[in-house]
């Protein structure tokens, strides 16, 4: 397959996903969640990458993250070979996890940022998976609305943008509620 060319530099946001081959799970118990955080910290975090958002779906995964540098392809691969491995090790499995290389959209606004960040913790409450979006363990709407702490979300990178946890929360749940409802209404100043 060729190579697509990508707005990949330092000093960007970008939303970066993948999904499964023939929309078959990636992840098949809490374990598999884990493996794939260790992985990604293993492999991503510190020189390449800020995480800024994920959300992570039975057969998807969806960052938000601002490169550092420009080792995102590279490190992506090793990334993304050492999770299929040990799944495919784990489960029996052969063959291709993941449908094709991963995709990247460059955040090219604050409002864009923002609502991606509603968009990722929407995700598993959309695919009702969960009723409301803290419910979902692999995503990390929690932080955000200050139920849990973690050091994996940059929430200090975007923070500006979302306001205080009980504003982004309440600008979450109305979109929860009224999919339709414009997102502008939330913006912050």
């Amino acid at each position: 397959m060729p190579r697509r060319k990508r707005e990949l530099a330092p000093g960007y946001y970008c939303h970066l996903y993948d999904r499964s081959n023939h929309h078959q799970a990636i992840f098949f118990e809490r374990a598999n969640y884990l493996y794939f955080l260790k992985q990604f910290r293993y492999y991503l975090m510190g020189q390449t990458m800020h995480a800024i958002a994920y959300c992570w779906m039975p057969n998807h995964y969806h960052f938000l993250i601002y490169l550092r540098d420009d080792s995102l392809s590279a490190a992506m691969q090793k990334f993304s070979l050492s999770y299929a491995n040990a799944i495919n090790r784990r489960y029996s499995r052969c063959g291709s996890l993941f449908q094709g290389r991963f995709q990247t959209i460059r955040v090219d606004s604050n409002e864009y940022l923002l609502s991606l960040t509603r968009y990722l913790h929407l995700n598993p409450v959309k695919a009702q998976l969960v009723l409301h979006p803290e419910e979902w363990e692999s995503s990390r709407h929690r932080e955000y609305v200050n139920l849990h702490q973690e050091t994996l979300p940059k929430l200090d990178m975007v923070r500006p943008w979302a306001g205080t946890a009980q504003t982004y929360q309440t600008s979450v749940e109305a979109l929860a509620e009224n999919p339709q409802q414009p997102i502008q209404q939330f913006m912050l100043g």
